[in-house]
């Protein structure tokens, strides 16, 4: 038997399945992918796993801009059961690290076991049940535990620019190199780098 429920966002019921899943996976990047790989290794093969996206990767597929790439040495950012000799450089770039993790999920067969262009649209402990209640994109699934391995840099943050502040942060800057020419020491900005 199923149960219908009715979710906030929906006035219309929602069928949820009778099917509860151990673990629940959220997302498909490095974190992901390295669950699901645990977990089967435990013996722990009810699970599954949904990705946003049509293809694995997490943040080394959403962020794509010129010079993207890791701060951490190659051979250190490798699963240490998966180690890789084809990284062209110390500190690989972002299209080698993708293609990194795509051999990962291909090779050791967790590609088949992601439902793609899957969304969380919301995730709420039910407390009476002890369960999981999510809601995706495509339907409803409950589970008993979840794993959210949705990386924080994988979404676009806009946000509006205090000009107040972008002046005085300039005129700051300014300052620094006044000073630091001050001392005999010729200002070269490409040696200073500044957040704002």
């Amino acid at each position: 038997p199923v149960t219908a429920v009715k979710t906030a966002t929906k006035k219309k019921a929602r069928v949820v399945p009778e099917r509860i899943y151990d673990t629940f996976i959220v997302g498909a990047g490095i974190s992901g992918l390295l669950a699901a790989i645990k977990l089967r290794e435990a013996g722990l093969n009810d699970f599954k796993i949904i990705e946003k996206a049509a293809r694995v990767g997490g943040t080394w597929r959403e962020n794509t801009y010129p010079g993207c790439g890791c701060d951490v040495p190659s051979s250190l950012y490798s699963y240490s059961f998966f180690l890789s000799s084809k990284w062209s450089r110390l500190f690989a770039k972002q299209p080698e690290i993708l293609s990194y993790l795509e051999e990962v999920s291909d090779k050791l067969q967790i590609q088949p076991l992601i439902e793609f262009d899957t969304a969380l649209e919301n995730a709420v402990w039910d407390e009476p049940r002890q369960l999981w209640v999510l809601d995706t994109s495509r339907g409803q699934y409950l589970a008993r535990t979840v794993i959210f391995a949705t990386g924080p840099i994988t979404e676009i943050m806009a946000g509006r620019i205090d000009a107040t502040r972008l002046i005085t942060h300039r005129f700051k800057l300014a300052q620094m190199l006044q000073a630091y020419d001050t001392f005999g020491k010729a200002a070269d900005t490409r040696a200073l780098k500044v957040i704002v």
